[in-house]
């Protein structure tokens, strides 16, 4: 019997796949526990709408990270910080401000997509890469001066 799995069924198939199994199993236990459907015309049609509808929600996606992106690394962000007189900082720049700098320049971007391996101690020009979508990243100039 051909039926769609409706979730990821371990050893067996993936979700949405279409598989043909035996007539017990899906009857006594992937129809019972709604882990499959039966693959008559009208449910593979359905899926392949589904299909379609999820790879146009996701290139809307990529098309819009892909935007962000442009914008990303055409900004430059300049952060003030306390400082002394040998140059380095007090406290450190950490992603939460460049953040919140990128906020006030109208890109909002959560702090757990600026990828900053260690927070910023001293004034300069530095570049920091965000991750935006899947594989779609961008690189922000972040300025810091010390006052």
């Amino acid at each position: 019997m051909k039926v769609i799995f409706l979730d990821n069924v371990k050893g067996v198939a993936k979700r949405d796949e279409i598989k043909d199994v035996k007539d017990g199993y899906a009857k006594n236990f992937l129809f019972k526990k709604k882990l499959a459907l039966e693959a008559t015309s009208a449910n593979i049609q359905a899926l392949e709408e589904k299909k379609q509808k999820n790879k146009e929600r996701e290139d809307k996606k990529i098309a819009e990270a892909r935007e962000l992106a442009e914008k990303l690394n055409k900004v430059g962000v300049t952060i003030v910080g306390k400082g002394g007189d040998t140059g380095k900082l007090y406290g450190a720049i950490t992603s939460s401000e460049i953040a919140k700098a990128l906020a006030d320049a109208g890109l909002e971007i959560d702090k757990k997509d600026i990828a900053l391996k260690d927070p910023i101690k001293e004034p300069g020009e530095f570049s920091v890469k965000v991750k935006i979508f899947m594989d779609i990243n961008a690189h922000v100039k972040v300025i810091v001066k010390a006052d």
